[in-house]
């Protein structure tokens, strides 16, 4: 059978329809589907997110946002450690069933820098764990001797305060 090629904007359509369908999923997933490179689908990606469809580049890949997400509390915490205790970070929170959804550091030179993390599960903070590892990245907060902000989420306030109460006990949270 032999393979049709999609002009730039059946290709857009064609990614939309694959993210509303399953996300997140990588770009290089998307590249291998529509049959073109990665930087292609970055680049089809921007012109989307310039036409105001919701699609936010995650650690675990594009995400489409539908509207259906459930309420929830969001909370920016301070936090202070090293490379060593990120896992040890995330799981607490996780494990308390609250979402870490960005990082935020304040770069002398560009300001603040704000990275989509999306970490909600244990085996999503694997992942993303994983991924800093094998590809040899480093951490935001290593730009600013481990000082970083979060902002946290989950479905009630109860979670988020007994989640700090744990990160405090831990030696996580920067104090004011």
């Amino acid at each position: 059978m032999e393979e049709i090629k999609l002009t730039g904007e059946q290709r857009r359509g064609k990614l939309l329809e694959w993210l509303k369908q399953s996300s997140p999923l990588t770009g290089s997933e998307l590249a291998r589907r529509a049959s073109v490179s990665r930087q292609v689908i970055v680049q089809d990606m921007t012109l989307l997110k310039a036409r105001n469809h919701p699609i936010l580049a995650t650690s675990q890949g594009y995400l489409y946002l539908t509207g259906s997400e459930e309420p929830k509390i969001e909370k920016v915490i301070a936090c202070k450690h090293d490379r060593s205790r990120t896992e040890e970070e995330l799981l607490l929170l996780v494990d308390h069933g609250v979402s870490v959804d960005d990082v935020i550091i304040e770069h002398p030179v560009y300001g603040q820098l704000t990275a989509l993390i999306r970490v909600g599960t244990r085996s999503e903070a694997f992942e993303f764990i994983e991924k800093i590892t094998s590809t040899g990245a480093s951490y935001l907060s290593e730009l600013t001797g481990g000082i970083h902000l979060h902002t946290i989420s989950a479905p009630d306030a109860d979670r988020i305060e007994k989640a700090c109460a744990a990160l405090q006990q831990a030696g996580f949270l920067v104090e004011d």
